[in-house]
């Protein structure tokens, strides 16, 4: 079928949940894409922090391929051999204990809202349910996670949501500490907010936050499903200001793609999970958990996260660029890869102009450009990507 067909079909046959650009995305390696027409294209999207290592990595696909050819599914019911090597990498190199799988990063919410609310009802005194999160946070588009989410745009026409969550500005001691209740049992936020705006917290914010669940005896849940699995230069984000949550949640780059979510937890709080408390049929599948040891494995021990430290540097240093002649550039946020451009105007043209000339981007609250590229990237890429920016702007 032809492109024009393609989308065609696409808009008769799937729902209208997307706004989606008008092309077909046939083919991927590493760092770039074709689409139906066999047009060419820089990826510095990502699936949305999802490919980071780049499109078709070839030790993902060897995983998958051979795991596919001896077992693809048992029920969760059995001990998977797998998933007890995936469960072992993470614990292994995180601050957890104990792991349940799923297979996104609503799923992973889901999961590590009602552990907290679990734990609390079992181990804490007084009627605690309620999580306190934080405003333009996103946490998933379940009902609950919805509720969770601290933006309304998400949560419209969804009514009645429900109930046990509290929202507070973002980076805001005061109002968090001010919002704490008899009720509440924990605080759950991302430790760089990413459909907010690619907002990066003070730095010694998540510490104070850490220090007040200590002191009021609440639970501390990160959403890392963005900012986890190298995304920041860190293998989480968590480590840059040197706490530990007491649960946190993965997914988007855990399988490059393949779709696995995960929640992890300290051994306390996970023992409030017992058989029965919680399950998911394709949580921890064999496809799944192949990709995703191969991805941990690369991230280890492949160079991964001095690259992309290295790279996302020298991409806020030629941004910085482009800021000094361009005034539309009111401010650039970033961590490793994770890079948020502030403009003065709507995004959307320059996301559309640049797909116009091979770079895929994205803007997020209606003026942030989102930079989220695989986490494998080199210069002369950045290059070709701030050579288009440079061309849009100037056009400005």
């Amino acid at each position: 079928m032809k492109t024009e067909e393609l989308i065609s079909a696409s808009n008769e046959f799937i729902m209208n949940t997307y706004e989606r650009l008008p092309v077909v995305l046939v083919r991927g390696d590493g760092v770039r894409v074709w689409d139906s027409d066999g047009r060419e294209y820089i990826d510095f999207l990502a699936g949305i922090a999802v490919c980071s290592l780049g499109h078709s990595h070839a030790k993902v696909v060897d995983a998958i391929k051979k795991q596919a050819e001896i077992l693809t599914h048992v029920s969760n019911i059995y001990h998977i051999e797998p998933q007890i090597r995936m469960a072992r990498l993470l614990v292994e190199n995180s601050f957890a204990d104990k792991v349940f799988f799923c297979n996104s990063g609503a799923e992973a919410n889901e999961a590590a809202i009602k552990l907290a609310r679990k734990y609390a009802h079992e181990r804490m005194k007084g009627n605690r349910y309620e999580i306190i999160t934080m405003k333009n946070s996103f946490h998933g588009r379940t009902l609950t996670t919805v509720a969770a989410t601290g933006q309304e745009k998400f949560q419209r026409g969804f009514e009645p949501l429900p109930e046990g969550f509290r929202y507070v500005p973002f980076d805001d001691i005061d109002a968090l500490e001010g919002a704490i209740s008899e009720k509440t049992c924990g605080i759950m936020l991302e430790p760089i907010q990413g459909e907010g705006g690619v907002r990066i917290p003070s730095t010694d914010y998540l510490a104070r936050v850490r220090r007040i669940c200590d002191e009021r005896g609440i639970l501390l849940l990160l959403d890392e499903v963005q900012t986890g699995m190298g995304r920041t230069g860190d293998l989480f984000a968590y480590e840059k200001s040197g706490i530990e949550p007491d649960i946190m949640t993965l997914a988007k780059a855990l399988g490059n793609g393949f779709p696995l979510g995960a929640m992890l937890a300290k051994k306390e709080i996970a023992s409030a999970f017992e058989p029965g408390s919680h399950a998911s049929t394709f949580g921890g599948n064999l496809l799944a958990m192949a990709a995703g040891i191969a991805v941990m494995e690369t991230i280890l021990h492949d160079g991964i996260l001095e690259n992309c430290r290295e790279q996302g540097a020298y991409f806020v240093e030629s941004l910085e660029g482009l800021k000094g002649k361009y005034p539309v550039i009111q401010e650039i946020r970033g961590r490793g890869l994770m890079i948020g451009v502030e403009l003065s105007c709507e995004g959307g043209g320059i996301v559309n102009e640049a797909l116009r000339k091979g770079v895929l981007i994205n803007c997020t609250c209606g003026n942030v450009l989102r930079f989220v590229p695989p986490l494998v990237i080199t210069g002369e890429d950045v290059d070709s990507v701030i050579d288009v920016l440079d061309e849009i702007l100037e056009r400005l």
